[in-house]
Formats: C-alpha cells, structure tokens, sequence
C-alpha cells in the first residue's frame, strides 16, 4: 500500500506539491484525514502557527513525521509540544541550490516590473555570492547587463571574477552605490543600513532576497525615498510548480535515505 501524505496549505505551491506526490504513485489526502496520514508536509517559512496547522498536529497519530521549509520558531516548538518528529527539509544542499534558479528568476522579474529601463547594458551592483547570488549575477549576466558583485569572501570574488563579473569588497561596495541606481541584496545580514542607503541616487531601487529579516534599513529607505523590497518566498509567489516539484523531489530523497518510504504504512 502506497504511503500517505498529508498535505497542509492551499497555495499553489503547495498544491503543486500535493500533484507530484501523486505522480510519484503516493496518496495524498488533505488535513481532515490527517489521522490516516504516514506523512504531514507543512507550508514553508510559517512564523505562526495556523489554525490548520494546529489542528492538524492534534488530528495525527502519534509519531507522524513532519517535513516543513524552514519552519519558524513557533512551528519547530508546536512540533515538539506534540511530540512529532519534524525534518526541516530546506537543510538538503540538492534543493538549496536548485531553489536558487526560481528565486533568480523571480528576481528578473521584479526588476523587469520595478524598473522603466532594461536590464541589457543597465549596471547592477550583487551584494553576496552565494546560490542566489551566483544564479542572479549568471542571469543578469546573460541579459546584457553589467554585473558588479561585492562580497566578504575572497573565494566568492575570485568565483565572481571567474564567471566574468566586477567583484570587490563589502568596503569597497560603499563607494560604489552613488553609481548604481539597482541594488539586489542576498547576505542575509544588516549589510544596508541608513548610511550606505543614503550613498544611493535618488529613486533608487533595492531588492532584497535575503531571509527575513533582511539585510536592509527598510525604515530608512521609505525615508531617503528608496523603493527596498523584502522579496521573499519568489519561488512559490512566481514559479509554483517548479516549486512544489522540488520540494516534492527532495523530501523523498530525505525518507529514502532513511529508510522511511520502504516501511510498511501505518507501523
């Protein structure tokens, strides 16, 4: 008999997630079966926790194992209030680095949307070189425009120097933001604070993809008159199937791994 999941949320990435798991020749049932569940796969990045979500943690039976995308605080102790193993299946490396590419992409669009000029031949500074910020720099890169990366890591610059962009420190980085009127920020850390914002030309746009909170003033930036936005979730909010397939694709790595799809269902 097929293994059951219990997929909780409806939104489209979710749903997505709830498709590939049938196309993957597993059950899928919803949180007002969730006794019947082998398997409960929460929403990403929760700071609270939902009423669903609540119910459905007191509906399961016990040892019901959890796999949520980074969940928050008030989840990770909902879980260990009700005694349920929870895996946080975003600490796989696999889906890390490929949830970079809808995240990249989803920043192209932002900026396509945001901005009145193109992105070819348009100069834009890349705070980090990370997955993200390898993915947007490629893109941008790709599009004609003009990639300069600041990063703390001499490794990260000489990468980024390598694939063919300008790269230079976070010092250096300061001099450089009255030249750049776009900034895509992925250091998950306060790297744009009111004194580097104020070094910015006016109307200036930053887009900040780093994990709440962020790595911008976003107060100071209302302020000085610069449009920062917190984008967070792009995968799910712009490419949800993409999305939902991923996720999908590395929790069943994960159980594999442990052995946990191969056990008869219910034991």
């Amino acid at each position: 008999m097929p293994k059951t999941f219990c997929v909780v949320g409806h939104d489209a990435r979710q749903q997505a997630a709830a498709q590939a798991l049938r196309e993957a020749g597993l059950r899928v049932i919803g949180p007002e079966a969730a006794v019947l569940a082998d398997y409960v796969l929460l929403p990403m990045s929760q700071d609270r926790v939902s009423d669903e979500v609540a119910r459905t943690l007191q509906a399961v039976r016990p040892g019901t194992l959890l796999l949520a995308g980074r969940p928050g605080a008030p989840v990770c102790r909902a879980a260990r209030e009700a005694n349920l193993p929870l895996i946080d299946y975003f600490q796989c490396p696999e889906l890390e680095c490929l949830n970079a590419v809808p995240t990249a992409e989803g920043c192209l669009a932002l900026l396509l949307q945001l901005r009145q000029r193109t992105i070819w031949e348009s100069d834009f500074l890349v705070l980090g070189y990370g997955r993200i910020g390898r993915a947007v720099a490629r893109r941008l890169d790709l599009l004609g425009g003009q990639v300069t990366v600041a990063a703390r890591s001499a490794e990260q610059r000489a990468n980024a120097r390598c694939a063919g962009h300008k790269a230079v420190t976070m010092e250096q980085m300061t001099d450089l933001l009255p030249e750049h009127d776009t900034v895509i920020n992925t250091i998950p850390a306060m790297v744009l604070p009111r004194q580097k914002l104020r070094e910015l030309p006016p109307q200036a746009l930053v887009v900040d993809l780093a994990s709440s909170p962020g790595g911008t003033d976003f107060a100071a930036a209302a302020e000085l008159g610069i449009r920062a936005e917190h984008a967070l979730a792009l995968p799910g909010k712009c490419a949800p199937r993409t999305a939902g397939a991923l996720i999908v694709q590395s929790v069943l790595g994960l159980l594999e791994e442990r052995g946990r799809l191969d056990e008869t269902a219910g034991d």
